[in-house]
């Protein structure tokens, strides 16, 4: 799997997370899974033409110690379809950007 992963994170850094995950996104229905909305002029031509497969997530899965964000754009509607794609350049920058953000705001070590 592609994925950015954040390890070794202390209590006081999960928690951090935890609170900053809990404020700007959407809660899984499982403790720890959060999903990222990839915003709409993001999407790409397949994803466009799914609509009945959106809205469109990457995931983000906070452990104990570490955090996994997913570089897999998937559909809040369907596990298998063709607009379930890897992220494009413009979709992986968003990500990026905000993991930056979420590291810069919640004083994160990496």
């Amino acid at each position: 799997m592609r994925q950015f992963v954040i390890d070794e994170l202390s209590f006081l850094e999960h928690d951090n997370l935890d609170n900053y995950l809990k404020r700007t996104v959407k809660q899984g229905s499982m403790d720890d899974v959060f999903w990222l909305e990839l915003p709409q002029d993001l999407l790409g031509p397949t994803q466009l033409e799914h609509d009945d497969c959106g809205p469109f997530y990457f995931s983000i899965l906070l452990d104990k110690t570490e955090i996994r964000i997913e570089f897999l754009v998937r559909s809040s509607r369907n596990i298998r379809c063709s607009c379930i794609d890897w992220a494009t350049p413009e979709q992986r920058e968003f990500l990026l950007d905000f993991i930056d953000t979420m590291i810069k705001e919640e004083y994160i070590m990496v």
